[in-house]
């Protein structure tokens, strides 16, 4: 059995249990554990398959994603901290291990020799990694493509922006040209009392 074989194997194997783990965990921080454990498996295989621009893009943008989303709900909802705390010991094991096997499934994946990086044999054939061909044509062929889709999600997110941001009339509103200009004579008034002299 080829070494490729053999860590595809392995990988598979994370993969499924860790899926498998995902569904039968009762517990939200085993399950986005166990979650992260599985897109970091899925990416490795796609560095086997010599394909690392999407086992990047897996690991950045769906472990990040799923990360962040966590972060959300805990901080959306209303978590008892002594709880969370008590629960920090009691899961340090499980994070530890899928944190080992992870780091293992990195270093036997990420080697020079698994990125189809140039070699003697392919540089008079002009092939490079796929990496650089898909920058290459994303920035030259697909240039234009690339730029509207920039667009869209900008307009996107100006839209969902000023959306959020609209004027309610139950919400309070001071407008900042109205502040800068008013006089110091507005805001102070002398009044004149009489002492009490007893």
């Amino acid at each position: 059995m080829t070494n490729e074989a053999m860590f595809f194997y392995l990988f598979s194997a994370v993969l499924v249990s860790s899926a498998t783990m995902v569904v039968v965990a009762r517990n939200s921080v085993r399950a986005v554990l166990f979650l992260v454990l599985c897109f970091v498996s899925a990416s490795g295989l796609w560095i086997l398959l010599q394909a690392e621009f999407l086992a990047i893009v897996l690991v950045l943008v769906y472990v990040g994603a799923v990360m962040v989303m966590f972060l959300f709900v805990v901080m959306m909802l209303d978590v008892d901290q002594a709880q969370l705390k008590a629960g920090f010991a009691r899961h340090l094991p499980l994070g530890l291990l899928v944190a080992a096997v992870m780091v293992v499934e990195m270093l036997l994946v990420l080697q020079p020799e698994n990125f189809g990086l140039v070699t003697a044999e392919n540089v008079g054939s002009g092939l490079t990694s796929n990496t650089k061909a898909i920058g290459r044509m994303l920035y030259t062929d697909y240039f234009y493509p690339f730029e509207i889709a920039a667009v869209v999600l900008l307009v996107g997110i100006v839209a969902a922006i000023s959306l959020t941001l609209r004027k309610r009339p139950d919400s309070r509103y001071i407008d900042p040209s109205e502040q800068v200009g008013v006089k110091a004579s507005d805001r102070l008034r002398m009044v004149d009392m009489e002492s009490d002299n007893r």
